[in-house]
């Protein structure tokens, strides 16, 4: 009874899971052809996918889910999905080059989204994109409720300038990553100091940083540079993404669930260093820590002892190992020092024969891992082509060896039938004994000969 109780509650809750799908589904619309030419009277929120791609399958629940939320919230931005090997060429148009490839689309801009593929970044996305490019903010309550919902967020302050122009052309750029508002000098908190007007802030970690133009330069690349808090928590998205900064990137490896006295105190002189010392290494340093060390690996080609600290320079795959025990803040910044006067030395980097080098270690790493995960598949995909290989040696060799025997053999037949030839004629010339006949022996050659005819 109990065990049929417990199937049925089962069905329930498949059939209860297959009802919530369908539903999550009906928000979603399948694009075809016709997409191209209706879609400039709305926003759309587009997934490019293969029905092949695993990753594509992976999003699908996801992407269910953001098309019910954004429904339910009332949102102007319409969610739908695009098989892009069935309709290659709107997909090609676009400038679709991997899978999934989620694009917001508004108008004749078409924004990609390059943030991680979970529901909320992905809304937050949608609606950081599809409103204003520039957002006014008209009283100072506003202010602080922009400042208590975004941890990044600039803010241009002045009026009609060149430095907005330039302003506005970043936020075009940028608006896929970070928000950008614009406001007053009244409107600003009374903690704010600006040496001239018109200004661009930017705020985050509980301050904020004001352009200047002849010390940041570009203030698209400036901006690019800002818009992540000074500490982190890094993961190989965040090392990719940080990758466009041109910052340098110092962090504490370590392992989270060893709570030992010397994996917290390098995370915590990390911190400290981010803190204390923002003004002085913000615009050259990124700092953060990371579980685990198996990403660093891969990048370091190398295994890196746990707890450390590394410095990355992502933008050309350098690295920097420590050249002292970091005790306090005081020995990371000895060493962040030595590193920008050049007396630490730099490894790794994209030479030719580093990229060599990468090659061969993603191999073997490819290979470890497969071996790793299934020993029977690893056996068959490189076991099988190794048995081909070696049996069609084999059949070559043992072919080799074949036709020189038979060669070798033909040759000695034909010396022994010329060795013969003598011994004929010399018995036909043998006198007669008396008058009885005696028959020569027919020699191999007679034989041949009389084969022919």
């Amino acid at each position: 009874m109990a065990v049929g109780r417990r199937g049925a509650g089962l069905r329930l809750c498949a059939t209860v899971f297959l009802l919530d799908m369908t539903f999550c589904k009906g928000f979603v619309e399948d694009l075809d052809e016709s997409f191209k030419d209706n879609r400039k009277d709305d926003i759309w929120l587009v997934d490019f996918y293969a029905p092949w791609c695993g990753h594509c399958k992976k999003l699908e629940p996801i992407w269910n889910e953001v098309g019910l939320e954004m429904k339910s919230i009332g949102s102007p931005v319409k969610v739908g999905k695009m098989d892009a090997t069935s309709y290659s060429s709107i997909a090609s148009e676009f400038g679709v080059r991997g899978y999934p490839t989620i694009k917001l689309l508004k108008g004749d801009l078409a924004y990609n989204y390059r943030g991680p593929r979970t529901k909320d970044d992905i809304i937050e996305f949608a609606h950081r994109v599809s409103g204003a490019l520039i957002r006014p903010l008209p009283s100072q309550q506003m202010f602080e409720h922009v400042q208590k919902r975004h941890r990044v967020f600039f803010v241009y302050i002045g009026g009609e300038s060149p430095l907005k122009e330039k302003y506005i052309d970043a936020a075009s750029e940028l608006i896929v990553y970070t928000y950008f508002f614009s406001a007053s000098e009244e409107v600003v908190p009374e903690y704010v100091t600006l040496k001239e007007m018109p200004a661009v802030l930017v705020f985050k970690d509980e301050t904020y940083f004001v352009y200047d133009e002849y010390e940041d330069g570009d203030l698209s690349s400036w901006i690019n540079r800002e818009r992540f808090q000074n500490y982190l928590t890094m993961d190989g998205f965040l090392l990719y993404e940080l990758g466009d900064t041109g910052k340098l990137v110092a962090i504490a490896v370590i392992d989270e669930k060893n709570t030992s006295i010397e994996h917290t105190r390098l995370k915590s002189i990390i911190q400290e260093v981010a803190r204390d010392y923002r003004d002085q290494f913000h615009r050259d340093f990124q700092f953060g820590h990371m579980d685990g060390n198996d990403y660093i690996n891969t990048l370091l080609m190398d295994e890196l002892k746990v707890p450390t600290v590394v410095v990355l320079n992502t933008s050309n795959q350098q690295y920097f190992l420590l050249d002292r025990q970091i005790q306090n803040a005081e020995d990371m910044v000895q060493f962040i020092n030595n590193i920008l006067d050049g007396t630490v030395e730099a490894q790794g980097g994209d030479s030719i024969l580093q990229r060599l080098k990468r090659i061969a270690f993603d191999a073997k790493s490819t290979i470890v891992s497969i071996f790793k995960s299934s020993p029977l598949m690893g056996c068959f995909l490189f076991g099988l082509p190794l048995g081909v290989i070696s049996i069609m040696c084999y059949g070559i060799y043992t072919a080799d060896t074949d036709g020189g025997y038979i060669e070798e053999r033909y040759e000695v037949s034909k010396s022994e039938i010329e060795s013969q030839e003598p011994t004929e004629e010399s018995k036909e010339q043998e006198p007669r004994s008396g008058d009885v006949l005696v028959p020569t022996v027919q020699g191999p050659k007679d034989v041949l000969e009389k084969k022919k005819d």
